[in-house]
């Protein structure tokens, strides 16, 4: 796989894939431009180096349609801010216009193709469509890392048809920190597992096992590992299908001498409400009905005590329902701890990544991935479809 810096890419047409797939306010504004701000190196780099920049990204899931709600011309403006250079908006990213707008085009400009899910070939990666798309550059740079798990158009299909293509730098040091995170990590590695299912997760966790020193296990998956166990935890959220693979990914934890932490006490709560009544309460006290929500303090005391002496760490998935104030303390807890941690530390997933903003640690975390599919895909060992056709 090539790099950013090895293509040469002076007076050349270069079609970036990108993700800026960001919140959007009620009034059509980027409410979060984490995603915009982390492929800034990228296009500066690109436009230092005199090349002709083409943007290609998707907006939410219009399925085919093109809804106006989802258009990157909002997009285009807030970038055109950051960089301080004009940022042309295509009307349309394949055909005629998309065409003209780019022909048009001089060393050092950018444009910004219209959102590539207003068609439906995007996603079911239709080599016409991918044709159509590839015929507008000389060159591919791909840098948009929280997609390259999807075999898409402009993930796969463009890079299959271009000689000349190359990792962006933020996809570099997305794979960068993964592998010294989980491939050739500092030891003792600490992985942190929440969210509200295992089935999501349970084969990066199965991979995990050969890589970690210590499991720790949160969040409403949790509550399936316990009663997998013999716990009864009243009407939390369970996947009972999934009972007889938590109990051997457990069996097979302590056969590989991995120590996993499950929690120990939870706040519960009689419905899921953020004005519900609410109790710490033991993992053998949950009562009838009532569900568990957030890990209680004997469990934060608990992972604090695991993740000590952690030289690295690894995070995906809150330890409860971070959104609502009463179930937030477990996550922002455990928060606190890795960011005060002298491990490296690196967090994925969409969720993981706004409870530690809200926790205010961002600052103190060695590096937050853009991406969560594919940041799970690599836990479970696989090569994400959008880094093979790079090679």
């Amino acid at each position: 796989m090539k790099t950013l810096v090895e293509l040469e890419v002076s007076g050349k047409r270069v079609l970036v894939r990108v993700d800026f797939n960001v919140p959007m306010t009620e009034a059509g504004e980027v409410a979060d431009d984490l995603r915009i701000q982390t492929a800034l190196p990228t296009i500066k780099l690109l436009l230092e180096r005199q090349a002709k920049v083409i943007i290609c990204t998707h907006m939410g899931r219009p399925k085919g349609e093109k809804i106006p709600k989802y258009s990157l011309a909002p997009v285009a403006e807030y970038l055109a801010a950051l960089l301080d250079l004009p940022v042309t908006m295509a009307p349309d990213c394949i055909g005629p216009e998309a065409e003209a707008v780019v022909a048009a085009m001089a060393p050092g400009e950018v444009v910004m193709l219209e959102n590539l899910r207003y068609y439906q070939q995007e996603v079911d990666n239709d080599p016409d469509f991918a044709a159509q798309l590839a015929s507008l550059a000389e060159l591919y740079v791909n840098d948009a890392f929280a997609v390259s798990h999807r075999a898409h158009a402009s993930v796969v299909g463009i890079p299959k048809l271009m000689t000349a293509k190359a990792a962006g730098l933020l996809l570099e040091k997305e794979l960068a920190y993964f592998k010294r995170s989980c491939d050739q990590p500092q030891r003792p590695l600490v992985a942190i597992v929440g969210g509200a299912k295992v089935s999501g997760k349970l084969e990066a966790l199965e991979n995990m096992l050969a890589r970690v020193d210590r499991l720790i296990l949160g969040g409403a998956m949790a509550n399936t590992f316990l009663k997998s166990q013999g716990y009864e935890v009243g009407a939390s959220k369970v996947e009972e299908d999934l009972l007889e693979s938590a109990d051997r990914l457990l069996q097979e934890a302590r056969r590989q001498q991995v120590k996993v932490y499950l929690p120990v006490d939870v706040v519960a709560a009689e419905r899921f409400a953020p004005d519900a009544v609410a109790k710490q309460v033991t993992i053998q006290d949950i009562p009838p009905g009532w569900m568990a929500l957030d890990i209680g303090p004997a469990s934060v005391l608990c992972f604090q005590e695991v993740l000590a002496d952690a030289k690295t760490i690894v995070w995906n998935g809150p330890m409860g329902a971070f959104e609502m104030d009463a179930f937030s303390r477990g996550t922002t807890a455990i928060a606190h701890c890795v960011a005060a941690s002298h491990a490296l530390s690196v967090t994925g997933g969409g969720d993981s990544n706004a409870a530690i903003k809200l926790s205010g640690e961002a600052a103190n975390i060695s590096y937050m991935s853009t991406g969560g599919g594919a940041f799970l895909m690599l836990m479970e060992g696989k090569e994400l479809p959008g880094v093979a056709a790079l090679a």
